[in-house]
Parts: structure tokens; C-alpha cells; sequence
């Protein structure tokens, strides 16, 4: 699940620690709602005032709570003010990489998320919370993925061999004792030995649930992947695209098969959302958009959208019973039917979509720029310059 970390994370985690967050005011017009991005600056908070650079950071997967590193320390930022909250004084070189759903935890490594860690005998993390700061030494290539809701336990991805890496399995890390353990399994028993699902693909992106109490995590490209039923039943096993979905309060784990073709075209072409009633999954490659039901995680029907191969996707959900695909251009969809109602035209690739508060306005991050449109008509109402954007997150 955290291969996709890349995307995932606010982060920039990738950038040196040394330097200073910046306050800078953009010279071009500024977006009338805060928003999160990423960027090769790292984490970005563009407001009305202006673009204020965060650099190495995490949010929650809302981003409600943010943390930031700073030389020597930890901040954690109100996301809708920019200001420091909390400061936290730690050594230098830890990463921020996984903050809890409530905000009050946050997990850090001495190295940032990336498609395959490199190898190494030792991981060491680091948990700062209510409870003060705590440091982890574990054997092997562990990283860190979500904080079970109340906060004792820190899901890890263990990558296998830690002299190579090339593939991994989602373990329990408990806070208390220090012991990296198995899942459960959906019926809340324990894993057996030997039946621990081993992934290699590419994690997409991933959603809360609206309860949060579950994370859904997209994967593609899995081909010859055994989930632990199939491990346990002894069938084959050949998933191509699924959605992991990790329960953060009970503690197990449940993969939900995507149909043929979901995850043969590249990864970038899926994406998903989520809301009280359904898991929207979307294809863009073939042209396929999966209704999934959150409670029973089982697909409840698949239709046809217009396809758009070569583009990243994103989706966006309106209160108006809309599907917003961002690919290219922006397609809108009837929630119910699944069919189109439009397209909203945009100056190039779409790198996220994300709705303003009051649902009157949705944003798109761009080449450089974020644009946004009025959320009923489509028409583009401003457009800010954003250098080395890579994604669009939220808008707090």
C-alpha cells in the first residue's frame, strides 16, 4: 500500500531537511480557498495570501492535520492558517510520513517514501504523539502506511528480502510492545503463517471511508498475486487490479477484486473515490467505471465511460449526485447511470481534483498552474501558476 506513498503523501519527502520552510507571497493571482498540493518543492499550501512552501510533510488522508519537519524538529501546521500549532524538537533527518486520523500522531523515518526502498538490515522510526516521543529500531525494510484509529498500532509494509526488495506484505506494528505482527483476517481470526498476502504491484491512491473507519487502497498491475483466501484455499490466484481495504479499528485486512480490465493499461489511468454509499473505481485506459459497496466490499455493477488512454485520472464526487473524471479534461457523469452530462475543457494533463468547501467551485491541478471552474457550468473562473506542481490534493 505504500508504494503508493509516492502519490499519496503530501510529502516532497524526497527533499534535503536542511533548509527552512519558506512564506512567500505568488506574484499571480491566488485561489480563493486554501489547498494542498505537491510539488518538487514539496508540500504546498496556496491561499489567498499566497503559496507558503511546507516542504518534507504528511497530512492525513482529508487533510484535516499536517505535519512538517523543520531543522532540528517537528510542526505540527494548521492547514487552514499555515501557523505552527505544536513544535516538537527532534534530530535532524526525520521525515514526517504518517499522520493518525485524529491528528495527534505522527510517524517519521530517517528516509522518504519511494517505489522500491533500498536495501538494509535496520529501519528506524519514530512515533511522536500524546504520550511523547518514542523511537522504534526493526529488523528489515519496514514502512510506515496508517495509524489504526486508536492510535496503538502503526500499519507498516515489510519489504521482502531486505537485501533486495522487490515485493511486500501489510503488518501490524503495536506502539506498546514494539512487535510487528500479522492481520487479521475479515473474520477477525489471525492470519496463519505462510497464508500473509505478498504484493509487487503499483499502489494508485488511496481514500478514507466517509465512517473513517476503513482505508481503501487502489492496486494495479498484480499479475500472479494470491490473495490469503486463495492462499488459504489453495486457488490460483491471478489479480489484476484490486482495492485493498484495511480496517482501521478492527484490524484486518480485505482485498475486493477489480473485473477484467481493471489494471491491464498503466496505473495513472485508474483512480478512485469514495462516500457513504459506494466506491467509485474508474479506468480510463479501457473506459470502465466500477460501483463498489463499502459495507458488503463486494462490485455491485461496472458501466461504460468515455476512455481516455495515456491521461492521469482523478475523480471527484458532488453533493448533486455528479461524478467529476478528471482526465485531459474534465467528464461529467450522472452518479446514478453512470452516463455523461459534459465536458469541461482544460489547459492540459489534470494532476487532481478537488472541491471547494461549498461545493460552488472545482479545482484542477495542471502543468505549473492549478485551475479552477464553476461547479455547476464548468466555466473557468481563474487560474493560479503553481512551478513544479505534481498533484492537486485537497482543498481545506
Amino acid at each position: 500500500m505504500t508504494t503508493r506513498r509516492n502519490l499519496l503523501l503530501l510529502a516532497g519527502s524526497a527533499l534535503v531537511l536542511g533548509g527552512c520552510r519558506e512564506n512567500t507571497t505568488a506574484s499571480a493571482a491566488t485561489a480563493p480557498d486554501v489547498l494542498l498540493a505537491d510539488s518538487d518543492r514539496g508540500l504546498l499550501r496556496l491561499a489567498p495570501g499566497g503559496e507558503q512552501v511546507l516542504g518534507p510533510a504528511a497530512a492525513t488522508f482529508d487533510g484535516s492535520y499536517l505535519y512538517a519537519a523543520r531543522p532540528g524538529g517537528l510542526d505540527q501546521v494548521d492547514p487552514a492558517s499555515g501557523a505552527a500549532l505544536r513544535n516538537t524538537a527532534l534530530g535532524d533527518g526525520w521525515i514526517p510520513r504518517v499522520v493518525s486520523a485524529d491528528g495527534r500522531a505522527c510517524a517519521l523515518s530517517r528516509t522518504g517514501a519511494s517505489d522500491r526502498p533500498a536495501a538494509r538490515a535496520r529501519t528506524r522510526l519514530l512515533i511522536t504523539g500524546p504520550g511523547g516521543t518514542s523511537e522504534r529500531d526493526l529488523a528489515g525494510v519496514i514502512e510506515p502506511d496508517a495509524f489504526t484509529s486508536d492510535g496503538s498500532g502503526l500499519f507498516v509494509l515489510e519489504w521482502l528480502p531486505a537485501t533486495a526488495p522487490d515485493h511486500y506484505r501489510v503488518r501490524l506494528l503495536d506502539l506498546a510492545t514494539g512487535a510487528v505482527q500479522p492481520l487479521n483476517t475479515r473474520d477477525k481470526t489471525p492470519v496463519p503463517p505462510g497464508a500473509e498476502e505478498e504484493m509487487r504491484g503499483d499502489g494508485r491512491q488511496a481514500v478514507l471511508s466517509a465512517d473513517r473507519t476503513m482505508l481503501f487502497t487502489l492496486y494495479t498491475h498484480q499479475p500472479g498475486h494470491r490473495h490469503t483466501r486463495d492462499l488459504l484455499s489453495g486457488r490460483p490466484g491471478n489479480a489484476h487490479a484490486f482495492v485493498h481495504v484495511l480496517h482501521l479499528i478492527e484490524r484486518w485486512a480485505y482485498c475486493l477484486d477489480l473485473p477484467h480490465p481493471f489494471g491491464e493499461g498503466p496505473a495513472a489511468g485508474h483512480a478512485l473515490a469514495a462516500d457513504g454509499r459506494t466506491l467509485f473505481v474508474a479506468d480510463l485506459n479501457s473506459g470502465k467505471l466500477a460501483y463498489a459497496s463499502p459495507s458488503a466490499l463486494s462490485i455491485e455493477r461496472v458501466v461504460d465511460v468515455p476512455p481516455v488512454a495515456g491521461s492521469a485520472a482523478a475523480l471527484a464526487l458532488t453533493a448533486d449526485n455528479r461524478i467529476l473524471v478528471g482526465a485531459g479534461g474534465v467528464t461529467v457523469l450522472d452518479r446514478t447511470s453512470g452516463r455523461a452530462g459534459g465536458r469541461w475543457e482544460l489547459p492540459g494533463p489534470v494532476r487532481g481534483l478537488a472541491l471547494s468547501r461549498d461545493g460552488r467551485r472545482v479545482y484542477a491541478g495542471g502543468t505549473g498552474r492549478v485551475t479552477w471552474l464553476d461547479a455547476s457550468t464548468g466555466v473557468r473562473s481563474g487560474e493560479v501558476a503553481v512551478p513544479g506542481l505534481t498533484a492537486l490534493r485537497h482543498v481545506v
